[in-house]
């Protein structure tokens, strides 16, 4: 199936995305980046190839003082220290660097609550199986794709890619049979939704995080929201989740606790929301 997560002759029920995180693992296996061997190659080859030479044609020239490197910073939007210096490193050795499965690759908060190491044999091959991340430099991966440590936003603007990174991937993802993942729950943050943006009518739903306040108001979240979202994936994982829908993974919820409902207000999204803390 065209752009599946899973080979051809299996459908996986439930796909899950989630949004990457600035800050990687560095490090990993005695394997280098093989961009053919990524999920999703027939949709994203050519922009996969295309955004990694405007990546690595920027970085080169960083690595000298004046106008190279702050064209570098400012398309990174990075300031002159260590991060941008780890930045300039990771983002020259792409082709040579270690890799690791995104799912362990990517840090943070989200990812931290997620734990992923921490999960059982079984829980992990529902990760693998069920989760993929809008990469800014890679666009779709799944959990499972090895990839190297990089330094690249959905923000960021690459002189030498033309049109600019979010037009590519639009138009890139657009031809992904997003069918054949079967429901896909969106836990991606909406700068990373607008690279990937899921056809309308489809078997979709966005989930919005918030929180109930003592007085019963309910406001949406921003820090917190990525911790909740890794802790609901590792809560799909240790269940073994298959939801076939949005009305299927909201009965999923009520059964373990948490209070996720449809929107009234927003086709295609689903509330989520927590006690107050």
């Amino acid at each position: 199936m065209r752009g599946s997560i899973l080979p051809s002759e299996s459908v996986s029920k439930m796909l899950v995305l989630l949004p990457p995180s600035e800050t990687k693992h560095q490090g990993g296996a005695d394997k280098t980046l093989q961009l053919d061997t990524l999920s999703f190659a027939d949709a994203l080859q050519q922009t996969r190839e295309r955004v990694l030479t405007a990546l690595q044609e920027l970085s080169p020239a960083a690595a000298s003082e004046g106008d190279a490197a702050a064209a570098f910073l400012k398309a990174l939007k990075l300031k002159p220290g260590s991060t941008a210096e780890q930045a300039l490193t990771n983002n020259q050795e792409l082709l040579t660097a270690p890799v690791l499965p995104a799912i362990r690759r990517y840090t943070g908060v989200l990812y931290d609550a997620l734990d992923y190491d921490a999960l059982n044999d079984t829980a992990k091959a529902w990760v693998n199986s069920h989760v993929a991340v809008q990469s800014a430099l890679f666009g779709l991966v799944t959990a499972a794709d090895l990839i190297p440590a990089y330094r690249l936003s959905g923000g960021s603007t690459l002189p030498g890619l033309k049109p600019a990174l979010k037009q590519q991937w639009q138009k890139a993802h657009d031809s992904i049979d997003w069918a054949a993942s079967g429901f896909v729950l969106d836990l991606r943050s909406k700068d990373y939704v607008k690279l990937a943006a899921l056809p309308a009518g489809a078997n979709t739903a966005w989930l919005s995080v918030e929180q109930q306040a003592a007085d019963g108001s309910v406001r949406a979240l921003n820090h917190f929201n990525k911790a909740a979202k890794g802790e609901l994936v590792s809560l799909l994982a240790n269940s073994g989740c298959e939801a076939k829908n949005a009305d299927e993974f909201c009965e999923w919820a009520a059964g373990q606790g948490l209070n996720i409902s449809p929107d009234p207000s927003a086709d295609g999204v689903l509330r989520y929301i927590l006690p107050e803390r």
